[in-house]
């Protein structure tokens, strides 16, 4: 799995000009799923999230989680983290999942972060075309992969 993760003062997601999730103060996730992922990988990214020190102490340090700032998740599928842009010009997206096995492991991802913490976590439509808006708080933005 690849996730970008960005620490947001706020973020929101439309589909068809409607908005279907909308979050403060937290972590905006895209999450790309490889075709060889396993739910191991995801559940050891989801612990990695809830943990990560991204966030400010009152030093200004990055000390806390999002779960020590009582902060929101926002997670949002994305296949085009795998794009492939080595030969030509249009990527190619052969080592993304396909659709069915990275909607299960996107959806066990929420599910994994809803259990296991007592965060608000909004999300986006897997397989919709998505406008995404943000504002990146730092701004902090971290590739993670597994």
């Amino acid at each position: 799995m690849k996730i970008v993760l960005q620490r947001v003062s706020e973020a929101s997601i439309f589909v068809q000009n409607e908005r279907i999730g909308a979050i403060g103060h937290g972590l905006m996730l895209l999450v790309g799923v490889h075709e060889e992922d396993t739910e191991e990988q995801m559940e050891w990214l989801a612990e990695k999230i809830l943990k990560l020190r991204v966030f400010d102490d009152k030093e200004g340090k990055m000390n806390l989680s999002v779960q020590d700032v009582e902060g929101e998740i926002l997670v949002v599928p994305q296949f085009t983290l795998y794009g492939d842009y080595e030969q030509g010009n249009r990527p190619s997206y052969f080592e993304a999942a396909e659709p069915d096995k990275a909607e299960k492991l996107y959806e066990d991802m929420i599910a994994y972060i809803k259990k296991n913490s007592d965060l608000d976590i909004e999300t986006g439509q897997f397989g919709a075309y998505m406008d995404v808006q943000l504002h990146n708080d730092g701004p902090v933005t971290l590739v993670m992969e597994r």
